[in-house]
């Protein structure tokens, strides 16, 4: 049996072997199972998460340096969008949020704007999964925009870096610099949605100050641009005048156009 709600909802949602029947709001259950009996148990267990979490939490503190409550207001921006599970065990009942419960399955799901604290938080779940298992498969899971390159780049450097493979699969947008960690996923293992869109351009800066600063920033910015390209061009096979060419304006892709570009390696459909 799996409770699945949220804890900003007044009521929970309950699931018996996939078979759920909803009457006046409420989730009833082949088996007779009280109101009452649902809100006692699930105000009893909705403060029970996975010991997964406060380990990757010590560890971000820690071994990351990342301020607590940093990694406290990430989690709570996921925990608004996500419905808490009760997952019942032996002699128990627990409940997790869904992003903790993914992270025990060694799934990072980046499904926001790349900015510097979203990408301390995913290199710091990437190496505590490392840590945990070097020898298993990561899975990312990719609906973002994209972002700041800086961090992107960070967060593409530690996919490199760790051990395990780093398998991508986007659901929905990979676009700009979350098109590159898309590609940027092992041989093999890059997927996407039928449905999804990748968009890949050349980034975009601004600058200010004494033209001299500004000619400093400007070189910098081709600098990056150039990293970017050769980054696609490797992990897409395309040869970097393709990749400058089609980064020009904004490039956009289906899923089947974004595999025969090499940005993906599969279109994930369900099996008939």
């Amino acid at each position: 049996m799996v409770l699945v709600g949220n804890l900003f909802q007044s009521k929970p949602f309950f699931i018996y072997n996939g078979l759920v029947e909803i009457h006046a709001g409420l989730v009833s259950a082949p088996q007779a199972v009280t109101e009452q009996d649902r809100d006692h148990r699930y105000s009893l267990n909705k403060h029970f998460f996975m010991q997964n979490n406060n380990e990757f939490r010590k560890y971000a503190v820690h071994h990351m340096g990342m301020s607590g409550n940093t990694v406290d207001s990430y989690a709570q921006k996921i925990e608004n969008m996500t419905q808490y599970v009760i997952e019942e065990r032996p002699g128990n009942f627990r409940a997790i949020d869904v992003f903790t419960r993914l992270i025990s399955d060694r799934i990072i799901f980046l499904g926001m704007g790349v900015d510097d604290q979203i990408a301390n938080l995913i290199q710091a779940q990437l190496l505590f999964l490392e840590s945990a298992d070097p020898k298993k498969d990561i899975i990312m899971y990719i609906n973002s925009p994209g972002g700041q390159v800086y961090a992107g780049l960070g967060i593409y450097d530690t996919m490199q870096y760790i051990n395990p493979d780093v398998a991508t699969t986007c659901t929905g947008l990979a676009a700009s610099m979350a098109a590159v960690l898309l590609a940027a996923g092992a041989n093999k293992k890059r997927a996407a949605l039928p449905h999804s869109r990748i968009m890949i351009h050349q980034p975009s800066s601004g600058a200010q100050g004494t033209l001299k600063d500004m000619e400093i920033s400007l070189k910098q910015t081709i600098e990056i641009r150039e990293d970017l390209y050769k980054i696609l061009a490797n992990h897409s096979g395309k040869d970097y005048a393709t990749i400058e060419r089609d980064s020009d304006r904004d490039y956009w892709m289906r899923a089947s156009e974004a595999k025969e570009y090499g940005m993906i390696d599969e279109v994930l459909e369900r099996k008939k």
